[in-house]
């Protein structure tokens, strides 16, 4: 039988032979639904304005997410909202669109201009009936855009530019006109989220759910603390007897071990049935990361799942941006723990310092998660750096890594893609 222990945890994914260039950089906003779980992702082009919209720059952005989602099979798990220019609805790339999975976000027109707005009103329709699926911004509310709010599937309502005292009737206006499903847009606390809930609107936009909720007193509750004691002793390479014991007090931690491992895309001839059987094939010392994706499952306290969602697409970016620096191996499997382990203080409800004390780690990933130094620190910041608007940030890192665009887009679709296979 293959010995597996020194070989890496999974196979690559292909990464395209095109010559490295600037191009578009994606990045991502989760959409989440009001049991807290990714309803989709909103990936937009950041190496331009967000209110600029060239139509050559959405569909060359187009070509590129569709092209490389439907190879990571991504397109086909979660729902993708696309900036589309109006000038991109006549693109032929739409042609290779899933209706089911896609929506467009459409643009105002500059300076509202009322025949500008009904001249783009028959390139929205023809859209609509070829079965592709439109979101607009609240500007759709406006008397001037009256035409197509008719035509709306998806309303968002961006919370940094509506006033607060104006969210409420502008909610009710949208519930009374249209059929169209609401998204509260920029929700980046729990007070805006209760108040999105409060006006019963199920879909958000934001990352208020990464924000770790601290309780006085708070402490590691009994299933998370079976968790990590698994992850120490699998950390210190303790017997297979000794952790065998743990995993028999919770028959889920074993079931949702061998579904990482299984899931993950081995390529073992077989599948892994016991853990005794996954140490054999894969050795203790790999083990490791397995064990520390058991905390993205913990549902205690309320974490949405979107929390464990998010870490598991920051390890699984971090693994492979760090195989892309080169870096040696146990690096890359530390750059995975670090990726999962950066939420841990919202996995938990404490803050990071305490939550660590918790858990054996190595240097490596502490430096990078504590104190922001180390090689890992700079792969954990353009992992963070891809789901938001900071420009500076992701342009700074990837300066420093010597990643380009290209490479940054691949591992972070891949990453995402990676994500579904670990929470089917």
């Amino acid at each position: 039988m293959t010995d597996f222990s020194d070989a890496d945890t999974e196979p690559q994914p292909l990464r395209p032979d095109t010559p490295a260039s600037g191009g578009p950089a994606i990045a991502r906003q989760p959409i989440v639904d009001q049991a807290g779980n990714v309803f989709g992702y909103e990936l937009f082009d950041r190496s331009r304005p967000s209110d600029a919209h060239d139509a050559a720059s959405d569909a060359q952005l187009l070509f590129n997410v569709l092209s490389q989602a439907d190879n990571t099979g991504l397109i086909d798990n979660r729902t993708l909202f696309i900036n589309c220019a109006h000038d991109s609805l006549a693109s032929g790339h739409l042609e290779l669109v899933q209706p089911e999975r896609v929506v467009l976000e459409i643009p105002p027109v500059p300076g509202n201009q009322p025949a500008e707005i009904e001249r783009r009103l028959s390139g929205l329709r023809d859209a609509r009936k070829r079965g592709l699926r439109l979101a607009f911004n609240q500007s759709v509310l406006t008397a001037a855009y009256l035409s197509w709010l008719p035509l709306a599937n998806f309303i968002k309502i961006d919370l940094r530019q509506v006033k607060p005292e104006r969210v409420e009737p502008m909610v009710a206006l949208a519930q009374k006109k249209t059929q169209a499903r609401l998204i509260m847009e920029k929700v980046e606390n729990a007070a805006q989220h209760q108040l999105a809930r409060d006006l019963c609107v199920t879909l958000f936009q934001g990352y208020w759910f990464a924000q770790p909720t601290m309780v006085t007193g708070q402490s590691i509750r009994p299933s998370q603390a079976v968790i990590i004691q698994l992850i120490d002793l699998v950390r210190q390479q303790a017997s297979t007897a000794q952790i065998e014991a743990v995993l028999k007090h919770d028959a889920s931690l074993s079931f949702n071990l061998l579904r990482f491992i299984n899931a993950s895309g081995f390529g073992l001839t077989s599948e892994i049935t016991s853990f005794r059987h996954a140490v054999m094939m894969l050795g203790l010392k790999k083990l490791f990361r397995w064990a520390a994706l058991l905390l993205t499952t913990s549902r205690d306290g309320g974490v949405p799942p979107a929390v464990g969602t998010t870490a598991i697409v920051r390890g699984r970016l971090m693994e492979l941006l760090a195989i892309e620096c080169k870096l040696p191996e146990e690096q890359c499997d530390n750059a995975f723990v670090t990726g999962v382990f950066s939420l841990l203080d919202a996995m938990l409800g404490m803050p990071m310092d305490t939550a660590l004390e918790a858990v054996a780690l190595p240097d490596a990933v502490t430096s990078a998660l504590l104190r922001q130094r180390g090689p890992l620190a700079p792969l954990l910041a353009l992992c963070v750096a891809c789901e938001s608007g900071d420009d500076e940030a992701f342009a700074r890192t990837a300066a420093t890594l010597q990643l380009d665009n290209q490479q940054i887009n691949w591992a972070h679709l891949q990453a995402l893609a990676w994500a579904e296979t670990m929470s089917a």
